[in-house]
């Protein structure tokens, strides 16, 4: 552990999560976001389903760890939607099965702390036709559709509204961008920049709009070291230094 002791924000799902890193991804936005305010925290597992999830979560979120997060943001759904394989074998889980390990996922993340958030990120949609061409020869048939995809979502977003839970519903965030098919992926499932700017952006209003104690909202947050220093760069009139501390000019995009 290296100090100061910032607040966590844990990014806890499949393989859009673990992936969130690359392809200019939401994880990379929110570290760029967060920095000097929160670690954000990547336990991605590409493949995993709700189930798989359910069975470590203890493991993942321990309830007698020292330092609990502030957030968790969390993603499953998308390999539970799969259609089922013939042989009863892969990620395929029945849809009221999905339902019952979220709510318990959700459950346990919620024992952590009094002060623990939650976001869930429902299954988003894909580009069928690219799935199918993309067809791996080491692999059964992955079928995947757009109607079990909505089918998830929606169920994601009706538990979480049953639970109190703050979600961002996936399936429709992406479809709002034109030519969404061809823009927010890389192979018709995984995130591309675009389509992880509609995540990120989504995501950081629902902190934003959120009425959690203490705000969770970078704008809120303290940032690190952020005190006037002789060593600061030195304005243009040579008198005077000045603080960086705050800068995000460097954005590729200004986020509220």
């Amino acid at each position: 552990m290296v100090g100061p002791s910032r607040p966590q924000i844990v990014l806890f799902g499949s393989s859009i999560v673990q992936m969130s890193f690359g392809h200019g991804g939401w994880g990379a936005i929110l570290s760029e976001v967060y920095a000097r305010k929160a670690d954000i925290i990547l336990r991605g597992y590409y493949g995993w389903n709700s189930t798989r999830a359910l069975e470590v979560v203890d493991k993942v979120f321990p309830k007698d760890a020292e330092v609990q997060p502030s957030l968790v943001v969390v993603y499953f759904g998308g390999n539970d939607s799969m259609a089922p394989h013939p042989s009863g074998l892969g990620p395929h889980v029945p849809l009221t099965e999905y339902v019952d390990n979220m709510k318990k996922i959700a459950l346990h993340l919620q024992s952590l702390s009094d002060s623990t958030r939650l976001i869930f990120l429902s299954c988003p949609p894909v580009d069928e036709a690219k799935v199918r061409q993309n067809q791996s020869p080491y692999l059964s048939e992955v079928i995947r559709t757009n109607e079990l995809c909505k089918t998830y979502s929606d169920a994601c977003v009706e538990l979480c509204q049953e639970l109190g839970l703050e979600v961002v519903d996936l399936f429709s965030t992406l479809q709002k961008a034109d030519d969404w098919k061809s823009v927010c992926f890389t192979d018709g499932i995984h995130l591309s920049a675009q389509g992880s700017k509609l995540v990120a952006g989504e995501i950081l209003r629902v902190i934003k709009e959120a009425e959690w104690k203490p705000s969770l909202h970078w704008k809120s947050m303290p940032t690190e070291f952020s005190e006037d220093s002789p060593y600061d760069l030195v304005s243009a009139d040579g008198k005077q230094t000045v603080n960086s501390s705050e800068w995000t000019y460097f954005w590729e995009e200004q986020w509220d």
